[in-house]
């Protein structure tokens, strides 16, 4: 049985689209073992694959090394590869890869800030993001008004947004002073802009939303915005279980990968803002801690009992 769909695999190595992939193939441009390929055709490890006449290194999924990239994404930022607008994108940021890409993790809008995942894994992806996982986001908000205890009741128990009914798991209080109250809610869907349509659902007002937990992963407290950080294979590990899916051999950092990353955490880099003005990636301050009390929860990825 060969291991996978031809378009699937050169997808899956960054060469574009599955569905760019199968226009290419349907023009006779790629071949298998000297033969020329259609759309259909299965390949597996040990299989010669030429694009245009230049070799693919093919590497089956399943013997590839499993990698995760935690992204602080700052206001500014889109979520995609490539903007019509030229607006920056969240992928601009992250560490090149050879014949392989990166798949994001969910996704935040333009104004939310927070913890983004990155995986070279589709499948560990699509199982994260699937409703049917319920696989929890936890999120900081700051909300202009008050939510009140019968507020908070009918966003637990779920309100009727015009795509379905939605709820948040959990709902606490988190500090704040004036008209400006932060709370930290869980939910265990990403629907688009559910977080912020749950609010006005209330004739609340959502000023600021930061996501801090995906899974079993909390947006490190050494990460700054506009900056990332590659996960170990203990943390990998850890959202791989929370999906049912088996540990994969070389995952995790390695030499000098991991005593960069060890580097890092020790001494973190500063914080980077999105100009949307200029697209100036200057550096910028820590934002003063005033602004999002209690948002930044200790990392502890090894804590499998924290479930939302």
């Amino acid at each position: 049985m060969k291991d996978e769909k031809l378009q699937k695999a050169l997808a899956r190595m960054g060469l574009g689209s599955r569905r760019q992939m199968e226009e290419v193939i349907k023009s006779g441009r790629v071949t298998v073992n000297n033969g020329p390929a259609t759309i259909g055709d299965r390949v597996s490890q040990g299989d010669e694959i030429r694009v245009d006449g230049r070799q693919i290194k093919y590497t089956s999924e399943n013997e590839k090394r499993r990698r995760v990239i935690a992204y602080y994404k700052p206001e500014g930022e889109v979520c995609s590869a490539k903007d019509p607008e030229g607006r920056p994108t969240v992928f601009e940021r992250l560490p090149k890869l050879t014949h392989d890409r990166w798949v994001m993790v969910g996704r935040l809008d333009i104004n939310s800030t927070g913890l983004l995942l990155f995986t070279n894994d589709g499948e560990m992806a699509h199982r994260l993001m699937h409703p049917s996982g319920e696989v929890t986001r936890e999120y900081a908000v700051r909300v202009l008004g008050e939510v009140t205890p019968d507020i908070a009741r009918a966003l637990t128990a779920g309100v009727m947004l015009e795509d379905g009914l939605a709820k948040f798991e959990d709902i606490k209080e988190g500090g704040g002073e004036g008209v400006n109250k932060w709370y930290h809610v869980q939910l265990k869907e990403g629907r688009n802009r559910e977080v912020r349509r749950l609010f006005e659902s209330q004739g609340l007002k959502v000023s600021r939303l930061l996501r801090t937990r995906y899974g079993t992963i909390v947006l490190p407290k050494e990460l700054r915005t506009g900056r990332f950080l590659e996960l170990d294979k203990k943390e990998i590990n850890t959202l791989t279980d929370l999906v049912s899916l088996r540990p994969r051999y070389g995952t995790g950092l390695h030499g000098a990968a991991k005593e960069k990353q060890e580097r890092i955490r020790n001494k973190p880099l500063k914080a980077r803002r999105t100009d949307t003005r200029n697209d100036n990636r200057n550096s910028s301050a820590k934002p003063k801690s005033s602004a999002s009390p209690a948002s930044r929860g200790t990392r502890n990825t090894r804590d499998r009992n924290d479930k939302r």
